[in-house]
């Protein structure tokens, strides 16, 4: 027979952001002690609101299964002596699996007898292990953050109020912080009322008519269909994010969806601010028109039912109103704010107590900004510009709207420049030089946001290097893997030709123009492009196979775009070409024999003396310039195609020619052809890496 399973923990309302992982935390802690107490189970369902977390096994066995399992001991020879009789060793193993002598079995393991003891052990009630089970699981969850409550020792998210812990109709006994579990729950805290419970199975109808949604999946079902329906009945559309649909899900236990409105005059604030304020504040849904612009409405989700919605909203545009009247006074009051003196009050931020004020950070921003934009020669118009953008990239800091919602720095940076009168690029530049803000977040679309992005970087990178601040594990407060991760991406995404080597040596030049450092610029530069690599081989990883992102790394990945641009040419001709495993395989003997060959070997061509090694020498003579050219064009595919020409000349070379001839100078010159190859190979990839 089985039964079913419920155990709920009700609570005082529980942060929104905390939910989802504790709810998916208990329902794996209930599989895992299950499984390890071999008790089998049906389907499980894990249910959460802002008040309860509760998880509800179907079909759960009244008694742990039977084992019975096979140990091995020591081997017969050990075991018994001539005459049959049972060793220490044999009785010793006795004791210790719990078992009589007798009842060992012989069997043959790699021709060798050894004594097996089979151990049985007899299942008990599911009932007599719950309770201390249930507990367990309880005692065990963590959180981000926890608290005490009362006189009690024990921590949890928020207080304890109720427990449920049912096996059928029947209660498992537990107490807690001085909560006894039965099968009352409650229900809505204003809606509702205390409600039995009897058994697992009513569980969601009993919340249900006590308004309250206990299934996750339902209650989201429920906002989005309501939201939904006052887009099509208002011709509206309503901005629903991700993240803000999660916390409204796990705010409400009966989700009633309601719209309101605010006065038109706000929108002349930028509506990004408007947004802001409505999402992060009220946890608003803004409302937009074909266009995209906001419109002066709202959409919100209320904790209960339908009752007196005109009230609830009239309630909220008050709220909003204070809100925004706050945003617009800010506002207006940073129009007032010349860029030339927030940049003085810079100097009284500090970035880092080791790396000076956010002012010393813009300066050397602004200096590796211009280093950046002559390295790669780019046009007087767009260098000015890069210079200015860097120069004002955190003036907006120190604004009021800013200090108010940190999540728009840059955004009004962005706005006030243009305001005051900066060019349209230099201006763009102040948002862009943040981005990507976030994974799958936009790069930099213009040269003058690209190179003040790079520069803003890389600047905290090497600064936070430098004084020992390092990611390790999940420790990374400056985000630098982040910052590193963005570099990339707007590498690829702008194809800059530069690499990470120019960029690293610009900006230390920098930092030790203007700062001393702790550790030398050697030590910083090998710690970062060890660190970069990692990051190189993140972003080919996402679309590449283990063998042929080590491969392309290995070889190098100094020219980030070439070594994307390789990694995919290589991934191509693995999977589709069905001849390449041959060219590998002789790309790879040359490997192993130019390996062999001293620093000092050159390529003397009056000691080619065989057809097969003068027509190896040939072959790779015509494609250096064409193999070369398309390296420096990041041209993958060419480079590869290229190389595949010397295929046959290696093959012929190899079945033809003694490479490690008994003439010294002719076996060194051998030796050192198959180097030299081996070194072009070797700029593309090492072929080795790859696995058939």
């Amino acid at each position: 027979m089985a039964k079913d399973l419920l155990f709920e923990i009700g609570l005082e309302e529980v942060p929104a952001r905390f939910i989802r992982t504790a709810v998916e935390q208990l329902e794996e802690r209930m599989i895992k002690w299950l499984e390890q107490s071999r008790i089998s189970y049906g389907q499980v369902h894990a249910y959460a609101t802002p008040r309860r977390l509760a998880v509800l096994v179907e079909g759960v066995a009244e008694k742990q299964e039977d084992i019975e399992e096979e140990v091995k001991g020591p081997s017969r020879k050990i075991a018994q002596d001539a005459s049959g009789a049972w060793s220490k060793a044999a009785l010793g193993f006795a004791r210790s699996q719990g078992v009589d002598p007798e009842q060992f079995t012989f069997q043959e393991l790699n021709g060798v007898e050894y004594i097996y003891a089979t151990k049985s052990s007899l299942g008990v009630e599911t009932s007599s292990i719950l309770s201390e089970g249930l507990l367990g699981i309880l005692t065990s969850m963590t959180f981000p953050k926890n608290m005490r409550w009362g006189a009690h020792e024990f921590k949890f998210v928020r207080p304890i109020r109720w427990l449920i812990a049912l096996f059928g109709t029947d209660v498992i006994e537990l107490e807690i912080t001085d909560v006894k579990s039965g099968n009352v729950t409650r229900g809505h805290r204003f809606l509702g009322e205390d409600a039995v419970v009897r058994e697992p199975s009513a569980y969601l109808d009993v919340l249900r008519s006590q308004s309250v949604i206990a299934c996750v999946n339902e209650r989201k079902d429920l906002i989005e269909k309501q939201i939904k329906a006052l887009a099509e009945e208002k011709q509206w559309k309503i901005a629903v994010k991700d993240d803000l649909l999660e916390e409204v899900l796990f705010l409400v236990e009966t989700p009633t969806a309601l719209f309101g409105t605010f006065d038109p005059a706000f929108l002349e604030i930028p509506q990004e601010v408007l947004i802001t304020s409505m999402r992060e504040h009220q946890r608003y849904f803004p409302v937009l028109n074909d266009q995209d612009q906001l419109l002066p409405f709202f959409v919100t989700v209320r904790n209960g039912n339908s009752t007196s919605l005109d009230v609830i909203a009239k309630g909220n545009e008050k709220v909003l109103r204070a809100r925004l009247s706050d945003a617009k006074f800010f506002y207006e009051e940073d129009q007032k704010l010349h860029i030339k003196t927030a940049l003085l009050k810079l100097e009284n931020i500090v970035f880092h107590e080791e790396l000076g004020s956010i002012a010393d950070k813009v300066r050397r921003t602004r200096r590796i900004a211009d280093g950046l934009a002559s390295a790669l020669q780019i046009s007087q118009e767009d260098g000015d510009a890069v210079s200015r953008a860097a120069e004002i990239c955190k003036f907006d800091l120190v604004t009021q709207m800013v200090y108010e919602f940190p999540e728009l720095q840059g955004v009004m940076g962005e706005d006030y420049a243009r305001k005051a009168g900066e060019k349209e690029e230099v201006a763009k530049a102040v948002f862009q030089h943040y981005q990507p803000r976030f994974a799958g977040d936009d790069t930099p679309d213009s040269i003058v946001g690209a190179l003040v992005s790079i520069a803003d970087k890389i600047d905290t990178i090497i600064g936070c290097f430098s004084i020992g601040i390092i990611p390790t594990g999940s420790q990374d407060p400056y985000a630098l893997r982040r910052q590193a991760q963005g570099i990339v991406q707007i590498i690829l995404a702008q194809n800059l030709p530069i690499s990470l080597s120019e960029i690293l040596n610009i900006a230390l030049d920098v930092h030790e123009s203007l700062r001393k450092m702790k550790l030398s610029a050697d030590e910083v530069r090998t710690a970062i492009v060890e660190f970069f690599g990692l990051r190189v081989k993140k972003i080919l990883s996402e679309n590449l196979r283990y063998d042929v992102v080590d491969a392309v790394i290995t070889a190098d990945f100094d020219d980030i775009a070439s070594v994307v641009s390789r990694g995919k040419a290589l991934m191509d001709a693995v999977m589709n070409q069905t001849d390449f495993k041959t060219t590998v395989e002789s790309f790879n003997r040359v490997s192993n024999l130019g390996g062999k060959a001293e620093e000092q070997f050159v390529i003397n061509e009056a000691l080619l003396q065989e057809q097969g090694e003068k027509e190896l020498y040939k072959a790779w003579q015509s494609i250096q310039d064409g193999y070369h050219s398309a390296l420096e064009q990041r041209d993958g595919l060419k480079a590869l195609q290229w190389l595949g020409q010397i295929r046959n000349a290696i093959t012929e070379f190899f079945d033809s020619v003694m490479v490690m001839a008994e003439d010294e100078q002719v076996r060194n010159n051998r030796l050192a052809l198959l180097a030299a190859i081996d070194k072009d190979l070797k700029g593309f990839a090492d072929f080795t890496k790859l696995v058939w």
